[in-house]
């Protein structure tokens, strides 16, 4: 299906494999004009230097790509110690170098100690927004604007190798984290410096870094056969991007209800369960055809629309 302007109306989620070099939305852009999609949007932008799993949403799925944004990140990052950067990462100047003054014992401890919740100030390098636009363009500008301070927690972190200058790190943490962050913090804890050389996100939620694709994959595809339906099959479904939500079915007569966006009274429900809890979000489908029908939340016995999916019929 296409609109009138000759682009196609589809719905899904591409796991792409970001490289490294591009920033994530001209990955995004480069996705969206080889599917010649309609609507496309990305869940969570990764640093032109970072690679790894970035979740493409097309049509539909862009209405349930903040789902995803809330979700605990696994990254695989390889630091240096002893040099300090303007950006905490390779990709800035030196503002510092130090002597590595330290042991391994006093090395893994200092890292373990990041393990937890804890308050972290994001980099002045970061796309967060201030005033409508992002930190790094005042930080360019070399104009200080005030940051705000973050709840994080980082749930792991596994050393994978120590050699000096360079550590090899994995780490499971909360949305909002700055990898670049944790690593410049380790620097001044071990009173060497430090800054990211590699980074690579090894998964969102529960998707991994083993179902994603490269773009050079996906170009390569469609060039064999010039078929865009070739590249379709490596959309998923809507609801991957739903997967920690709780399931909500509906019977077709309330299913058609839901999808004009009415509210539903759980004892409209032949099969009502008393599992469904109050201020929780539940992904819906119709039970006769196992179709996603949205997101809902349910307050005072109501089941309540929070996003409704398009009948493409």
């Amino acid at each position: 299906m296409k609109n009138a302007n000759n682009k196609r109306i589809i719905d899904g989620v591409l796991l792409l494999d970001k490289p490294k070099g591009i920033s994530s939305n001209s990955a995004l852009q480069k996705i969206k004009k080889l599917y010649s999609a309609e609507k496309a949007g990305h869940t969570g932008a990764l640093d032109p230097l970072a690679t790894g799993v970035l979740p493409i949403c097309l049509g539909e799925a862009t209405k349930y790509s903040s789902f995803l944004l809330e979700s605990d990140k696994k990254y695989k990052v390889k630091a240096q110690l002893g040099i300090r950067t303007t950006t905490s990462d390779a990709d800035g100047d030196i503002v510092d170098i130090r002597n590595i003054d330290i042991t391994i014992d006093n090395l893994k401890k200092a890292i373990y100690s990041f393990v937890g919740k804890q308050k972290q100030m994001p980099s002045i390098f970061s796309a967060l927004k201030f005033e409508g636009k992002p930190l790094y363009y005042y930080a360019r500008k070399n104009i200080s604007v005030p940051r705000k301070i973050r709840d994080i927690h980082v749930f792991s972190i596994d050393i994978n190798e120590i050699d000096l200058p360079y550590i090899d790190l994995s780490i499971h943490c909360s949305k909002g984290t700055y990898i670049r962050t944790i690593i410049d913090d380790l620097g001044e804890k071990l009173e060497c410096g430090a800054h990211v050389v590699e980074l690579r996100r090894t998964g969102i939620n529960d998707l991994e870094i083993d179902e994603a694709l490269s773009l050079e994959d996906i170009e390569k595809q469609f060039q064999e056969k010039n078929d865009l339906n070739d590249i379709d099959k490596f959309l998923k479904p809507l609801d991957t991007l739903l997967s920690k939500l709780d399931v909500l079915n509906l019977p077709e007569h309330l299913s058609e209800k839901f999808l004009h966006g009415q509210k539903i009274n759980l004892d409209q429900l032949e099969d009502r369960k008393d599992l469904l809890h109050d201020l929780e979000l539940y992904r819906v489908y119709n039970e006769a055809n196992f179709d996603l029908l949205g997101v809902a939340s349910i307050n005072n016995n109501i089941i309540i629309p929070k996003r409704v999916r398009k009948n493409r019929d």
